[in-house]
């Protein structure tokens, strides 16, 4: 029987092991063993075991929320997840994070496989025993890179929840020729960046039936909870990151090629206030700089390019159809995302927090202040302890998506036509960091395990290129969240 850990060292031989086909879906104990029917994970086969899924970063704030997720579809549950490990820089963290998650009850026989970010060797080891890897290690900036990088060498396919728009896109601009050769599925912002933005949108842009078309889709996005919304420190120290190196990423995209720009019905919308207030909703809304939105442009510049989506690595005549109708279904149309709250004194904080990221996140001095006062610079909103397990439980989030267009796309032509329709739909679900992420990290992997042959072979890709024409969004309604068609309304 095999022991309740594993440990992958640097340079060990079965690094080199060839993988067994990605088509498999469950592993063959050796002939001289037999399974343990108390253990969750499947049994070892000869050689270095291959499991379907390993969460890299495991034992990190994120990591073991990940774990208690990933553990509900484990046999004996009937899912495409028939294997799991975990990764991390100490076996003894991760081994507590496996406690966490599987309390109250024991944990599971899961295998504890460590690796560093820093060793490159220790990645490839990792990497070549993982047909997905779920990399929960940020910020990305600073770890992601490299798990990324053994993955597509080691054709393993890796999603991770990274909201840093210079990562993902040096990622693609680095990584995406060897991940397509090597049959690599890189998908970066698997989270609650950008799932719920992306398939959000996908949905607006669904209810708009020709000759109807959209010109702009806001989304709007409200925090709620019985008690104090608090994040992690280290979504905090992204952000912080992410304006120390703003220059770095508008170097990266005046080095690379244009992407190819969508044909909207139309110009952009006026701007706007910083606040405002939205009546139909009832919510002061705010500007939010976000990789949601970056997200989204990139997968229409991606759908523009190819009008009918990326065809599968060997997917079925009935799936390559499905995949036609569905991207011939969406829109393009302008996108940006607000912040809303309640009340004005809601955004305050937020205010605040972007005031004082943007303003000394510039400077070295200034960041190491941010870095160690994270409580004190955001008012509150991020704390280095991280939100307690009641703070988690108790918060949840909503989602609207305002579609504003034409009711006949032959008005968008006409001088001085306006648009004449709105379209509202709503996505909700529970606390977006440590709940809704790990559900949707979770459901993206079991999409890869049971629908692989459907989806491109490789290369580094968007959420929404990669899983719009699945059944994702089924997945998420079947497991807390839901999407919703609020109203559709002619405009005066």
């Amino acid at each position: 029987m095999r022991s309740s850990h594993s440990n992958v060292k640097s340079g060990r031989t079965e690094q080199s092991q060839a993988k067994p086909p990605r088509t498999s879906q469950s592993n063959s104990p050796h002939p001289s063993e037999s399974p343990n029917p108390s253990s969750m994970a499947a049994p070892v086969p000869p050689g270095p075991e291959v499991f379907d899924v390993v969460i890299f970063g495991a034992s990190g704030f994120t990591g073991k929320y990940v774990i208690r997720e990933a553990l509900k579809f484990l046999p004996p549950n009937a899912s495409p997840l028939r294997s799991l490990a975990l990764a991390g820089r100490s076996r003894d963290r991760v081994a507590a994070a496996l406690r966490w998650a599987a309390a109250p009850g024991p944990a599971p026989d899961v295998p504890i496989l460590v690796a560093d970010a820093s060793d490159p060797a220790s990645l490839a080891a990792v990497a070549a025993r993982a047909r997905v890897l779920l990399s929960c290690a940020g910020p990305f900036r600073l770890h992601g890179r490299q798990v990324a990088a053994a993955c597509a060498e080691a054709g393993a396919d890796c999603l991770d929840i990274s909201g840093e728009p210079e990562f993902m896109e040096r990622v693609e601009a680095d990584l995406h020729e060897v991940a397509a050769k090597n049959g690599s599925l890189i998908v970066s912002a698997c989270g609650f960046d950008s799932i719920p933005a992306e398939l959000g949108f996908l949905f607006n842009s669904r209810q708009w039936t020709p000759p109807s078309a959209p010109l702009s889709v806001v989304a709007y996005v409200n925090l709620e909870s019985d008690r104090k919304i608090v994040g992690n420190f280290g979504t905090f120290q992204s952000a912080v990151l992410g304006v120390a190196n703003a220059s770095e990423l508008q170097a990266l995209r005046r080095s690379r090629p244009r992407p190819a720009k969508p044909r909207i019905p139309g110009p952009p919308p006026p701007k706007g206030s910083l606040i405002e207030h939205d009546k139909a909703l009832g919510l002061w809304v705010m500007k939010l700089p976000s990789a949601d939105t970056v997200v989204v442009k990139r997968t229409l510049a991606k759908v523009t390019e190819h009008p009918e989506g990326l065809p599968g690595a060997d997917e079925t005549p009935e799936f390559a159809e499905h995949r036609k109708e569905f991207w011939s279904s969406i829109k393009p149309a302008h996108f940006g995302m607000k912040i809303s709250s309640r009340s004005i004194l809601g955004l305050f904080w937020w205010l605040c927090t972007g005031l004082f990221i943007g303003i000394l996140g510039g400077f070295s001095f200034g960041r190491s202040l941010l870095l160690k006062f994270p409580e004190f610079f955001s008012i509150g909103l991020f704390r280095k302890t991280g939100p307690t397990e009641e703070e988690v439980r108790s918060a949840s989030f909503k989602m609207w998506f305002i579609g504003r267009g034409y009711s006949d796309l032959a008005r968008a032509s006409e001088r001085g036509g306006k648009p004449d329709k709105e379209i509202v739909t709503r996505v909700s679900g529970p606390e977006i960091g440590y709940i809704t992420t790990p559900i949707v990290l979770v459901q993206c992997a079991l999409v890869l395990l049971s629908q692989r042959a459907n989806l491109p072979k490789g290369g580094v890709y968007t959420p929404g290129a990669v899983f719009g024409p699945t059944d994702l969004q089924k997945r998420l309604e079947e497991n807390g969240l839901s999407f919703e068609l609020i109203s559709a309304r002619t405009l005066p």
